[in-house]
């Protein structure tokens, strides 16, 4: 149910308001992370671990195989619907412009290759933070605090995704979407580096302003390609950029270890690592934005 499997699903069912029921089901990791970890918790104290991960696994079983056999394997053709309950003869805006691009082409397409790094760089820049965040926090709210100030990221996710989802209007342009978030985000960690460790009042806004932006960067662009590229290369392209970004970050808490431990400046104020993620997300930002460029003069031919 990654965001590969879950654009899939979820896109044949909607054209119009796509954006909305992508990010309702994106929300739906941010909920069950909320929800899940303390009945996890709850029932390894009370059953122990074996019996409990044995009980939530056959749960899981159960019920995501009849989900997937009742509702998820059907297309709205098989049901005797059309998305958004349009008309047959409606067509998305990718179906009427995109130039199809099977095989190497896509490798070259410049629309490809933004759409990559923007989201590649963006989630090296948020996981790598994030992973980090607790202990960076921990010097000044204490461990009470931090945990719950920590999990403000996952809310204000939601929050930032929803409101985008069923706010933006249709003829919006994602890609300047995209960057704005990520200037959000930016916003954020100049705010850690302004509270130099101590300034809790400075620490809880950053990480609200980061959070805002935090769920965008897996929702915003499978929405892209969608209106980028050919129906049939949609699924590939999601594919694609989903793996390509999940392969980079997969190293971002180690490289921004390296990076604490390169420019080391006391246990909370690390203005080195802020700035890093920081020019990490611009350049997320300019990837976006080339992409956006490279499409504007495309449709101006």
């Amino acid at each position: 149910m990654g965001v590969a499997a879950v654009n899939a699903i979820v896109s044949p069912w909607f054209v119009r308001r796509r954006p909305a029921a992508l990010a309702v089901a994106y929300n739906g990791a941010n909920v069950g992370g909320i929800i899940f970890s303390p009945l996890w918790a709850a029932a390894i104290a009370k059953l122990g671990f074996a019996v409990a991960a044995a009980a939530i696994g056959l749960i899981l079983v159960v019920v995501v195989w009849l989900l997937a056999s009742t509702v998820l394997s059907r297309a709205p053709e098989q049901t005797g619907s059309m998305p958004d309950g349009a008309a047959p003869a409606e067509e998305t805006v990718s179906a009427k412009c995109a130039r199809p691009l099977p095989g190497s082409p896509l490798w070259r397409d410049r629309k490809f290759l933004t759409l990559a790094a923007g989201m590649s760089l963006g989630l090296f820049a948020q996981i790598g933070l994030t992973a980090h965040l607790f202990s960076l926090l921990l010097p000044a709210l204490g461990a009470q605090w931090t945990g719950p100030v920590v999990g403000l990221i996952g809310v204000m996710a939601i929050a930032g995704r929803t409101l985008l989802g069923w706010l933006m209007p249709e003829s919006i342009d994602w890609r300047l979407v995209a960057c704005a978030s990520y200037a959000v985000q930016i916003a954020g960690t100049i705010t850690f580096i302004a509270a130099a460790g101590t300034n809790i009042p400075l620490l809880i806004l950053g990480v609200v302003l980061f959070g805002l932006g935090f769920g965008n960067g897996t929702f915003l662009p499978p929405l892209i390609a969608q209106l980028e590229f050919a129906p049939d290369d949609v699924p590939r392209v999601v594919a694609l950029i989903v793996a390509m970004s999940q392969g980079a970050y997969s190293f971002a808490p180690a490289v921004f270890g390296l990076i604490r431990e390169w420019l080391p400046a006391g246990t909370g104020a690390t203005p080195g690592f802020y700035v890093a993620a920081a020019l990490v997300q611009g350049l997320a930002i300019c990837a976006f934005w080339a992409g956006r460029q490279s499409r504007l003069r495309a449709d101006a031919a």
